[in-house]
């Protein structure tokens, strides 16, 4: 159990610090009556956001995952200030001894070297060219990457390589990079996706905190599409009787705004995802929290979450096929049956030089 339990914390999606399954103990905090005023390690005081350097020995992940698009992923951050309640990663910060709760999305990890081990690595001879999916686990344009810029040099480092990579996100933050990411465009190096979830502003701010607000995706999201960046939209995550009403409503407004592909991903809940999220729905949503995860488990062949390739993304039954055909009629409505994003071009590669600490003569 997480401790202690309060009516949630502004700005945080988490509503405490719920151990890790790894956790040797687990703390509890007890009110003894002592320092009244003080707020330190008190939960509901807004905790603040704490960086630190890690430094990666390899960047690009490599996965054989059959239900997702991509082989190779790059992720410059661990944890997300964002504070997605839903956030399927949240689950990683257990293999460092830190709460998938708070401690997710106020101990953010930036692999500051990430640049330069991804030139390293792209200058192997024996690498083989296959597009880069940027920021899969957490967001690479979170709030902290405004100063650190680490996804701005990882950009620069695709583009001198004229390398293909895709990337998904929640922050209109993408819009300062649109000088790198539009030459690439040109090129066919580049495909952008914006996760949106909702256009509640409130349901938002509950759901996604410290994203930015959904007008501003769709701006970003016309911005990017007027500069001539492919741009999709994927309705992520679809979560019964909270936000799956507004499918079509989404697809729609990411339409207008230019967005010439979508998708959609149903609500998944692995390991501490689970028990979080429970928590947020009896703080944010108490009336329909059993009838979220009765459908949920309906989903799920009776689980929270079911894991298996193939049924994880969609779910299962009644309602994961009446979704999938509302998906399937709002694409045709709104214009985006059968379009897809132009191929990557991947004959344009050109393995950089690898970083020397003795510098080049020329």
């Amino acid at each position: 159990m997480r401790t202690p339990k309060h009516p949630g914390i502004k700005g945080r999606g988490s509503t405490g610090y719920l151990p890790g399954r790894f956790a040797v103990t687990t703390p509890e905090a007890i009110d003894d009556g002592w320092h009244e005023a003080d707020t330190e390690g008190d939960v509901a005081s807004a905790p603040h956001t704490r960086v630190i350097e890690e430094v990666a020995r390899s960047i690009i992940t490599r996965n054989q995952s059959p239900d997702i698009p991509f082989d190779q992923s790059l992720n410059p951050y661990r944890g997300c200030e964002h504070g997605c309640s839903y956030c399927f990663a949240r689950p990683s910060h257990a293999y460092l001894d830190l709460s998938p709760g708070l401690d997710f999305e106020t101990k953010i990890f930036a692999k500051t070297n990430a640049p330069d081990v991804l030139r390293r690595e792209l200058a192997k001879s024996g690498y083989r060219v296959s597009p880069i999916s940027l920021g899969i686990n957490t967001d690479a344009y979170q709030p902290t990457e405004r100063k650190l810029q680490l996804t701005r040099r990882i950009i620069e480092v695709l583009a001198e390589a004229k390398h293909p990579f895709s990337l998904i996100t929640k922050n209109a933050l993408i819009e300062r990079d649109l000088d790198l990411l539009a030459p690439m465009a040109r090129e066919r190096l580049v495909h952008v996706y914006f996760s949106i979830t909702t256009l509640d502003n409130t349901l938002s701010s509950r759901l996604e905190p410290r994203a930015s607000a959904p007008h501003s995706r769709l701006r970003a999201v016309k911005r990017l599409s007027e500069a001539g960046v492919p741009v999709g939209v994927m309705f992520a995550p679809v979560i019964p009787w909270v936000n799956d009403h507004e499918l079509e409503a989404v697809l729609e407004a990411a339409r207008e705004s230019g967005a010439t592909a979508a998708g959609y991903v149903l609500l998944r809940l692995p390991h501490e995802v689970a028990p979080l999220f429970r928590d947020w729905l009896q703080t944010h949503v108490p009336d329909r929290a059993t009838h979220v995860m009765s459908t949920v488990q309906q989903l799920r062949g009776g689980k929270d979450y079911d894991s298996r390739f193939g049924t994880r993304l969609r779910g299962e039954g009644v309602y994961a096929d009446l979704l999938a055909r509302r998906f399937a009629l709002a694409s045709k409505r709104y214009g985006f049956e059968g379009r897809r994003h132009p191929p990557f071009d991947l004959t344009r590669f050109v393995r950089p030089r690898a970083s020397s600490p003795q510098g080049e003569l020329f």
